[in-house]
């Protein structure tokens, strides 16, 4: 069992840089891929981005590659996501969830936990 936590949303002009972050709790976090995902009003629920249990491979949505960062730090049980350049479409609540691993990593049904989410938005 995992519990995650995310933090560090909150309102942001266009062009700035916000940082989450999001805290896991129980067990063998460092054995599970990490990913980011965001849902906007009246949309579905899109993947952000994800990291490998070991952080040797990222992937990023096109939307954000480039100006999005994730990363892990398994010491503290925590994993980023850095977003620079930030844009009005970038609006959303942000999701952390964890992996056991295997399966398509954009696909929010192969991770088993998730956060309660931090709301992000993005001002022109």
């Amino acid at each position: 069992q995992v519990q995650l936590v995310e933090s560090g949303g909150g309102l942001a002009q266009a062009g700035v840089s916000l940082r989450l972050s999001c805290a896991a709790s129980g067990r063998s976090f460092s054995s599970y891929r990490m990913g980011w995902f965001r849902q906007a009003p009246g949309k579905e629920r899109e993947f952000v981005a994800a990291i490998t249990w070991n952080s040797l491979r990222t992937y990023y949505a096109e939307s954000v590659k480039g100006r999005f960062a994730i990363s892990r730090d398994d010491a503290k049980n925590t994993v980023y996501l850095q977003m620079n350049s930030l844009k009005p479409e970038d609006t959303a609540r942000y999701y952390c969830a964890a992996s056991p691993g295997g399966g398509d990593y954009t696909q929010a049904k192969t991770y088993t936990y998730w956060g309660q989410g931090t709301q992000v938005a993005v001002s022109a």
